[in-house]
């Protein structure tokens, strides 16, 4: 049986997520969800690199 599902599916208006970016020397970036996830990869990488934090739609 097909799916009735209407087509696309679109996140709740004005739901927004966190999300922590973190900008290296050589300047790269990744985001992650959390800011243990970040601080780790910052500390993997060498202490040289910033996190910054904002939100974004869901």
């Amino acid at each position: 049986m097909g799916c009735n599902c209407g087509g696309h599916v679109h996140p709740p208006a004005g739901r927004t997520i966190t999300v922590f970016r973190l900008t290296r020397s050589d300047g790269t970036e990744q985001d992650y969800l959390t800011s243990q996830e970040a601080d780790a990869a910052n500390r993997r990488s060498g202490n040289g690199g910033t996190i910054t934090i904002f939100t974004r739609p869901a």
